[in-house]
């Protein structure tokens, strides 16, 4: 990748319908303004953030010269599902048939451009899930503030560990989490929630279905981007370490984006509003890997 030189970016963009395990969502993709894409980046959302949230950050990004398809997450956003008593699903689901299915429409779309795989917070651990499982699919990750749930990480940690033992209970009762209701996440199904929520009480990534998937993120050797929002309370720096940990073998760089960097909060979601600077840091790395 010859420059992180910035150009105009690309304006609307193309929405891509996929179908997975009976839902169907929209892939939104994004191309450079001009010729061939550096890079395609293929970006997961927070728990409960959808796809079109980071439209600012694909527009920047496409003015570096990379393609970028934003996935949507079950039951969210453009989804035709949503998570009920009678709809149902966790990591399972999401790692063995919606990233595949989106994965496949991205590369058959842009079959020339070099795959990264990267997300924001959930999203990027997930990302780090589906690398190990499909190693040699990708040339490197980009994490932003993301980390480990893992409960010890966090200031309030006894808090914490009580709303990890809480958060599936509520979903069973109510037949999915009420994130939109407490304040957290979207309307999350009870699986994900099980799976995210036992991660967050032991520390290790496992999920219904699947196993333990911590011995295939081992073997990730990949370049790694680990963004941190200095003030992200949701993604500290211990938990970042958490989850880096779990990485051995990838080549990884880390930066911390404090509020000059930003012109703004440097924070969980604050970064979203202006991310220029996000776009600039994962551009002049990939150009340097």
């Amino acid at each position: 990748m010859p420059s992180s030189t910035a150009h105009p970016p690309s304006s609307d963009p193309r929405a891509l319908r996929v179908a997975a395990g009976g839902a169907e969502a929209e892939l939104l993709l994004l191309q450079p303004p001009a010729g061939a894409a550096r890079r395609l980046l293929y970006w997961l959302p927070a728990m409960g953030v959808a796809a079109r949230n980071y439209l600012p950050l694909a527009r920047a990004l496409a003015g570096h010269g990379f393609a970028v398809a934003l996935h949507e997450w079950r039951g969210i956003g453009s989804s035709t599902w949503r998570a009920g008593r009678n709809l149902d699903w966790g990591y399972r689901e999401l790692l063995q048939e919606d990233l595949p299915a989106g994965l496949a429409a991205a590369r058959a779309a842009l079959p020339q451009a070099p795959p990264l795989i990267g997300g924001h917070s959930l999203g990027g651990q997930l990302s780090a899930l589906y690398a190990g499982l499909h190693p040699q699919a990708f040339q490197g990750l980009v994490l932003v503030a993301s980390g480990a749930p893992y409960w010890r990480c966090f200031r309030h940690r006894w808090a914490v560990r009580a709303a990890y033992g809480l958060a599936p209970l509520l979903a069973g009762l109510c037949g999915h989490l009420p994130g939109r209701r407490i304040g957290f996440g979207g309307n999350e199904a009870r699986g994900v929630i099980r799976d995210w929520a036992r991660s967050g009480r032991t520390g290790v990534y496992a999920a219904r279905g699947l196993g333990e998937l911590e011995p295939s993120m081992a073997r990730i050797e990949r370049p790694l981007l680990a963004l941190r929002l200095r003030d992200d309370w949701l993604g500290p720096e211990a938990s970042l370490d958490w989850l880096l940990g779990k990485l051995p073998r990838a080549a990884v760089t880390r930066e911390v984006l404090a509020p000059g960097d930003l012109h703004g909060p440097a924070d969980h979601f604050g970064w979203m509003r202006a991310p220029e600077p996000v776009a600039g840091r994962i551009a002049a790395w990939a150009a340097a890997t």
